[in-house]
Formats: C-alpha cells, sequence, structure tokens
C-alpha cells in the first residue's frame, strides 16, 4: 500500500513562507512524477506545482516566482517551498505521485494564510 504523508502547514501571515513536505513510500520513488495540488473551500483542485521523474517543474500561474518544488529521491521526499504566501493561497495542499497506471494521493495539510 503505497502512502503520500504531507506535513509542514500550518498559520502563517501575508508574506510569510512554510515549507511543506511529503513523505512518500513506494519501492521505486524515482520513477514518479510528484505534484502538489490544492483545494480552497468551494473551489476545485488546482494545480500547484510537479516535478518530474527527471527533475524538470512547472507551476501554476498563481505561484509562479512564490513557490519553488523540488524532490529528494534518497530519501523519497518532495518538497514545496512557499515564499510571499497570500490569502488566497489558503487551502488544503495535497501531495500526488503519478506514474504509467499508477496515482496516488496523500490526505493533505492544511494552509491557512490569514493576519
Amino acid at each position: 500500500q503505497v502512502q503520500l504523508v504531507e506535513s509542514g502547514g500550518g498559520l502563517v501571515q501575508p508574506g510569510g513562507s512554510l515549507r511543506l513536505s511529503c513523505a512518500a513510500s513506494m519501492n521505486i520513488f524515482s520513477i514518479y512524477n510528484m505534484g502538489w495540488y490544492r483545494q480552497a473551500p468551494g473551489k476545485q483542485r488546482e494545480l500547484v506545482a510537479t516535478i518530474t521523474s527527471g527533475g524538470s517543474t512547472n507551476y501554476g500561474d498563481s505561484v509562479k516566482g512564490r513557490f519553488t518544488i523540488s524532490r529528494d529521491n534518497a530519501k523519497k521526499m518532495v518538497y514545496l517551498q512557499m515564499n510571499g504566501l497570500k490569502p488566497e493561497d489558503t487551502a488544503v495542499y495535497s501531495c500526488n505521485a503519478y506514474s504509467i497506471g499508477r496515482n496516488y494521493w496523500g490526505q493533505g495539510t492544511q494552509v491557512t494564510v490569514s493576519s
């Protein structure tokens, strides 16, 4: 059973930073494309950032220049560094792992940006 466990969420003031972590349990982590998605109350889930097995990254327009995704294949971890947080970044952030025929989600971690 593959597990993705997110951590690092919390309450932060506007302009602040948070670093989310996702710990994965699959045997061959390096072949998976990894991503962070978020869902705010009453809104559809949206792409935040993805990183391929080869290390190529892609970001949602609303977070470009503020968020950075990275991965550590040896530790089976993926990270999301979030800087310049805005109230509209408030959402549940979920980790995703995708490979051919396989798609896994974590439970999510709440990020709240408020003064």
